[in-house]
């Protein structure tokens, strides 16, 4: 049996796949980014799991997570996602997933990419830990605080410190995996 962090045994079946496949790996393409930060804005306050058991309702209703056709969306669009069951209903998060995806293609324009934009923040390496336990990660570094004020400053909003710690997480610019899982070394290559 391989040793996982401990956060993804047990409670929910998806977080160890989503462990084993998705988190820690490093993510460039850009339409991959603008789906974390659309889902972690939606965790803001609940559970990932919470989060994760609609994240298929969110590919549809958020069109594959192109913020391109996201920034297009109108009115009415945000009405009928506010009565969507198969994502979160929080009409704050929805409007910020809109407005959000309006400053997204704005830092595309500015930097070629939003990758090549948030990359830059650790060099283009991803930041390695090596912690010993789950207890030990923190919720958030100065490394998150400084890309949140930034993202802030350009208007992004649900952008906190710690929304923005779970995204660096998530698509590899840090490397949290404890030492103790597998997938610790496997996300270096």
């Amino acid at each position: 049996m391989k040793t996982r962090c401990t956060w993804a045994e047990g409670k929910f079946p998806a977080y160890a796949l989503y462990h084993d496949e998705e988190w820690g790996v490093p993510v460039f393409d850009d339409r991959k980014h603008f789906e974390f930060l659309v889902l972690e804005a939606a965790q803001a306050g609940l559970s990932w799991a919470t989060v994760l058991r609609r994240r298929e309702g969110y590919r549809r209703a958020f069109a594959d997570f192109d913020p391109g056709q996201v920034a297009r969306f109108d009115e009415a669009r945000i009405e009928a996602l506010c009565q969507d069951a198969s994502i979160i209903r929080n009409r704050a998060k929805i409007r910020a997933t809109v407005h959000n995806a309006h400053r997204f293609l704005e830092l595309q324009q500015e930097f070629g990419s939003f990758s090549t934009y948030l990359w830059g923040f650790v060099d283009g390496k991803p930041i390695v830990n090596t912690w010993a336990s789950s207890a030990e990660v923190p919720a958030r570094t100065a490394l998150s605080d400084r890309v949140s004020a930034d993202l802030q400053k350009r208007g992004f909003k649900f952008v906190g410190s710690v929304v923005i710690y779970a995204h660096l997480q998530a698509c590899g610019l840090v490397n949290d995996h404890t030492t103790d899982c597998y997938r610790w070394a496997q996300v270096q290559h």
